[in-house]
């Protein structure tokens, strides 16, 4: 919590003074009682003493200025909001590896259903766009709201030859400078979700493209996928071994702020994109809490009047 008109926390010596003062007064009460010596007559002609009660109504006034003086003092904090112009851009492995069938029933169809499901557990009011990539990568669909057009894309990828991851990154960042006049300015808080199983194999290298978007603050969260023992079969009949491989999508999310995860299962991919559709679209900000310690003033002094007037029956 941090204070913007942190000044008027000086009101609180004087109330530091009054408390002291009321210690004082105290002490003395004490005293003058104990010069009546005479204890059992004292205990005839003096009404019971309240004890310790008596204090419960000043120390409620005090909290009272105390949490008053603290309001004005403008105390903040920070809060997660979402963000209308919020924006996620999933770049989709179309790869011939993702044919693999080491996920069942195979990398390829698997991936298209965690993204149909991802998608579709995204706010409405996040905007959400699609960048295919093989051997090139495209804006298939600019960041959109219109979760239908977005949803038949996903459902017509078909896949090619070559893996272009670095092409894809950038392609993803530019899909979210384009979104809308003020975004070069004011960039929309956005995320870009990678999903690959293979290693670059064209256009710039991973590194680099980590390196030209470092600076955009949009962190991309990275997908290793399928297992060690994916094989696809080549058009002339041999297989070809594609373990999924790691290290570069890694690098890469650590590179740009983003999370790295490994999704060995239709499942473990669902929830991995469900774990990073929990994490965007929201920025922190700074917002003033002073109401809630006016409130509490508030209702502090009225607990303050009703045991005065409970325990005294006087207003104090």
């Amino acid at each position: 919590m941090t204070l913007l008109s942190p000044a008027w926390l000086l009101l609180l010596v004087p109330l530091a003074g009054l408390v002291a003062l009321y210690a004082v007064v105290q002490r003395r009460r004490g005293r003058y009682a104990v010069r009546f010596t005479n204890l059992d007559l004292l205990d005839k002609i003096a009404p019971e003493r309240p004890g310790r009660r008596r204090h419960i109504p000043a120390a409620a006034f005090c909290a009272t200025l105390a949490l008053l003086v603290v309001g004005f003092a403008r105390p903040t904090t920070e809060v997660q909001v979402p963000r209308e112009r919020a924006t996620v851009v999933v770049a989709f492995d179309v790869s011939a590896s993702m044919e693999a069938t080491d996920v069942s029933p195979s990398r390829f169809t698997a991936a298209q259903r965690a993204a149909l499901d991802f998608v579709d557990r995204l706010p409405a009011r996040f905007n959400a766009g699609l960048v295919p990539f093989s051997g090139s990568a495209t804006v298939a669909v600019p960041p959109t709201t219109d979760r239908e057009v977005l949803r038949s894309a996903i459902g017509g990828l078909t896949t090619g030859e070559g893996t272009a991851i670095g092409e894809a990154v950038v392609a993803a960042r530019d899909a979210v400078r384009d979104l809308d006049e003020r975004a070069e300015q004011d960039p929309p808080p956005a995320h870009i979700v990678l999903l690959s199983d293979g290693t670059n194999t064209a256009g710039r290298s991973v590194a680099e493209a980590a390196r030209e978007v470092a600076g955009d603050a949009i962190p991309v969260s990275t997908i290793a996928y399928g297992t060690e023992e994916g094989i696809v079969e080549l058009p002339n009949g041999t297989t070809l071994e594609v373990p999924a491989d790691g290290p570069a999508l890694e690098a890469l999310a650590a590179d740009t702020g983003g999370d790295y995860h490994e999704a060995a299962s239709g499942e473990e991919l669902q929830q991995v994109y469900e774990s990073i559709g929990s994490s965007v679209g929201h920025r922190t900000e700074e917002r003033e809490i002073w109401q809630w310690f006016v409130a509490a003033g508030l209702l502090t002094a009225l607990a303050t009047a009703a045991t005065s007037l409970l325990w005294f029956s006087r207003l104090p």
